[in-house]
């Protein structure tokens, strides 16, 4: 663990809140929150993983939302999942999602049940969501 997570972990701990991160930019501000989310996974801090899925929520982006997918699926964050999945699926957003690194990482990261379950069974209705996500993943129905 890098020692400013672990300060900010520590803060957290005594304080109950996280500390001013008015110093990071955009890229370390979502990078902390990378890593106390996972920090959060290995001690159980429930509390700071609702904090920390707020702020990767509120930083969504085309390039970001993949990543941030695969991370709620490793540390089990509902809320970030469902966020990263109306993100994805809001204004025919899946092209460009798709073209992103991100998406090929997250192809190599999450079963394909995973992925199929969180946009598929969660929106039936969806059927461009779900046919996208079958090419990609070139399964035959």
């Amino acid at each position: 663990m890098a020692p400013r997570v672990f300060k900010t972990l520590l803060h957290f701990v005594y304080k109950d809140c996280l500390p001013a991160m008015d110093n990071l930019d955009g890229s370390e501000y979502e990078e902390m929150g990378k890593h106390l989310l996972a920090a959060e996974d290995r001690y159980g801090m429930e509390r700071m993983k609702l904090m920390c899925e707020s702020i990767l929520c509120n930083r969504l982006s085309v390039e970001t939302v993949a990543a941030s997918l695969v991370l709620a699926d490793q540390h089990h964050c509902g809320k970030l999942k469902d966020a990263c999945i109306r993100f994805i699926d809001s204004s025919n957003r899946m092209d460009n999602v798709a073209a992103s690194q991100g998406y090929e990482n997250l192809k190599r990261a999450c079963p394909v049940q995973l992925f199929l379950q969180l946009n598929c069974g969660r929106n039936p209705r969806n059927l461009a969501s779900c046919s996208f996500l079958l090419q990609s993943f070139k399964v035959n129905i």
